[in-house]
């Protein structure tokens, strides 16, 4: 069971594995949260045009628009944007130097629901 939200946030997540992107749906909608979601970076910035977020969670990894090129088109548009970057590839990203510059924090896939929730309380307190 996810720790009760704090407020309540308007989160977009992207991840082009359908299954994954329902497991963090679920899991941030049973703490309170609105969830919209996208299966390719190319999809996000439809959905974020359309409406404010207070926090995008994005994959690296994806087809035609990698994670740190989303969060760079996302930083474009709103330089305060928190993103929370969610990836199999966490360990090698945090090591390439400037990669990265558009992400605000990276954990690891799979996380854990603590770890989440952890990272996205850093976040929020950040806006």
């Amino acid at each position: 069971m996810p720790p009760p939200a704090d407020s309540t946030l308007r989160i977009l997540v992207v991840d082009d594995d359908p299954g994954m992107g329902k497991v963090l749906k679920r899991l941030l909608r049973a703490a309170a949260h609105t969830v919209e979601t996208a299966v390719t970076g190319g999809d996000a910035p439809i959905h974020f045009e359309k409406g404010r977020f207070d926090l995008v969670i994005t994959d690296y990894q994806m087809p035609g628009m990698n994670g740190d090129e989303l969060a760079a088109a996302i930083k474009a548009l709103v330089p305060i944007q928190p993103i929370l970057m969610v990836t199999a590839y966490a360990e090698q990203l945090r090591r390439s130097s400037g990669l990265l510059s558009a992400v605000d924090m990276v954990i690891d896939k799979p996380c854990q629901a603590k770890e989440l929730f952890e990272a996205i309380a850093k976040l929020s307190d950040k806006r």
